[in-house]
């Protein structure tokens, strides 16, 4: 990530109120209010809407997904049975990019998404390229062989990523060698290491 992304990312970080990366969190701690000069100053009540709104780019910003795929999604939420919220967070969960971040592959996001992209990962055996690709329980997630031994995935097998991370979810199980992970079943919203009021994002495309 250049220096410009990265403060982008800490920009960003700071308007939605929640560290968006490992960087994010120093300046988030140091700076916990929105950017610009007017950052500290007393805000009018927000309304039912912005705080929708809100609550639905968080939960973009943290998959690191456009508007279209977020709706997409939701609109297979919908159709499932059980609470919408809680169904949309879990498919977002299991697109092969999050699962890269969980597993600790990867630091960020942004992260995970360029290991998929740039062919690093395979998913039972066969090369996936796509970040979006939702996985089914009992797949198994690994780095390629010819990519093991460039560093970012050294430092990952030595479980270098772990201090910035969240613990290891229940649903998915890491492999000996630190590069693979098995997803063991469907996730549990409480489960999700995601900071959202789901709720508020239903009732905002519910509008």
């Amino acid at each position: 990530m250049t220096a410009h992304q990265s403060r982008r990312v800490v920009r960003r970080s700071r308007a939605l109120g929640i560290p968006l990366t490992p960087k994010a969190v120093r300046f988030w701690e140091r700076r916990p209010y929105p950017p610009g000069e007017h950052g500290r100053a007393r805000r009018p009540a927000k309304t039912d809407y912005s705080n929708q709104l809100l609550e639905k780019q968080r939960l973009r910003a943290q998959y690191g997904i456009r508007e279209s795929q977020l709706r997409k999604v939701f609109g297979e939420a919908v159709r499932h049975t059980g609470r919408t919220g809680d169904v949309l967070v879990e498919l977002l969960e299991l697109r092969l990019d999050a699962i890269v971040l969980r597993a600790g592959i990867a630091r960020t996001i942004a992260q995970a998404r360029q290991t998929v992209v740039h062919r690093h990962i395979e998913v039972d055996g066969k090369l996936v390229d796509k970040p979006s690709y939702r996985l089914r329980p009992g797949q198994v997630v690994t780095v390629r062989e010819r990519s093991r031994q460039m560093t970012p995935f050294v430092v990952a097998a030595a479980d270098g990523h772990r201090d910035v991370l969240p613990a290891l979810p229940a649903y998915l199980s890491l492999g000996s060698d630190g590069l693979s992970v098995r997803v063991e079943r469907t996730p549990k919203r409480p489960e999700v290491p995601v900071t959202c009021d789901v709720a508020l994002v239903v009732e905002f495309y519910a509008r």
